[in-house]
């Protein structure tokens, strides 16, 4: 048996987050059990492994339904939230790696049931579009140039390339409409592994929204995105809608969905150059399961087996 903890990680006042299956000891799943948990969950999941390396506490993997994915921030969170509420976490400050690189997390454990989570991601690059995929990307979302603020469209990374649309406002951000075909299509030429269109909420208080359209996960949006997020916030700093502050960064995502998240992102400088940032969020234990394998076989059963929560961290989907 393998244990699965399903997470919400992004939750804004206790609701909404990005839904995560976990399994804390993936040790003896095969790729294809790991897809498989993907596909059943139909999710983006994590995977905990220990790590090879002495340089590393663990390896962690994920998944979508369709393929594995070089790094997913909101898995990472929910994983270290999860080790931690388990007590199987080795130290407050850990090592991570992954298909895209290193990782730390940092834990913050004077709350046991509802520990604090950050991960560290890379300084972002951002580079504008060129007007032909501009072009590419208005087509795919069924808008115009007048639906945007003056500011161009840019691919962002810090672990995955992200698509930056700056919307007019937030009402036509959630207007916007799409489809998985489309997307993926535009993605595919544009070097995108997602479009993440934008609007200010509040600018001098740092807060944003925001929607994500995925290329290829095997669903059209995602409720919240750290990874997205992350790279957002270097977009904000390059075009000059945020100060170079390591004040926090306020993503939400998921209202068009009705599942409002909360994204927290804190720049880091070094003699005013961005070096990198903080991810982090509030994560939510919806239940536990144990996965049943099958001879090893990828249609491994899953089954509920319901588990005592606190009321504090817990709620039912």
């Amino acid at each position: 048996m393998t244990e699965i903890e399903l997470v919400k990680v992004f939750t804004h006042m206790g609701r909404g987050g990005n839904p995560c299956p976990i399994a804390v000891d993936a040790t003896g799943l095969s790729d294809e059990h790991m897809r498989s948990v993907a596909q059943h969950f139909g999710h983006e999941s994590g995977f905990v492994l220990p790590s090879p390396n002495i340089d590393a506490n663990y390896t962690f993997r994920f998944w979508v339904p369709r393929h594995e994915m070089e790094m997913c921030g909101h898995a990472t969170i929910g994983a270290l939230w999860v080790l931690a509420t388990k007590g199987g976490l080795v130290a407050d400050e850990v090592r991570i790696e992954t298909l895209s690189g290193p990782v730390t997390g940092y834990v913050d454990r004077r709350n046991p049931e509802d520990p604090s989570v950050e991960i560290t991601q890379p300084v972002g690059e951002v580079v504008d579009l060129t007007p032909s995929e501009e072009e590419d990307v208005l087509s795919a979302l069924h808008i115009s140039r007048a639906h945007l603020l003056d500011l161009p469209l840019q691919n962002a990374v810090t672990s995955r390339v992200k698509t930056l649309i700056p919307m007019k406002d937030i009402r036509h951000l959630n207007e916007l409409v799409t489809d998985m075909k489309r997307t993926e299509q535009c993605c595919e030429r544009i070097g995108s592994t997602g479009l993440y269109p934008y609007a200010i909420e509040h600018q001098g208080q740092r807060r944003f929204e925001a929607r994500q359209f995925p290329k290829s996960s095997g669903y059209p949006e995602d409720a919240a995105t750290g990874i997205a997020a992350a790279a957002l916030a270097f977009g904000l700093l390059k075009n000059g809608l945020i100060e170079p502050t390591s004040t926090r960064i306020t993503i939400f995502q998921g209202r068009a969905m009705d599942s409002l998240s909360e994204i927290r992102v804190r720049l880091g400088f070094a003699d005013g150059r961005p070096l990198g940032c903080l991810l982090g969020g509030r994560v939510t234990l919806v239940e536990s399961h144990e996965l049943r394998l099958a001879d090893h076989q990828a249609d491994a059963a899953l089954k509920r087996q319901p588990r005592a929560t606190s009321s504090a961290s817990s709620e039912r989907r």
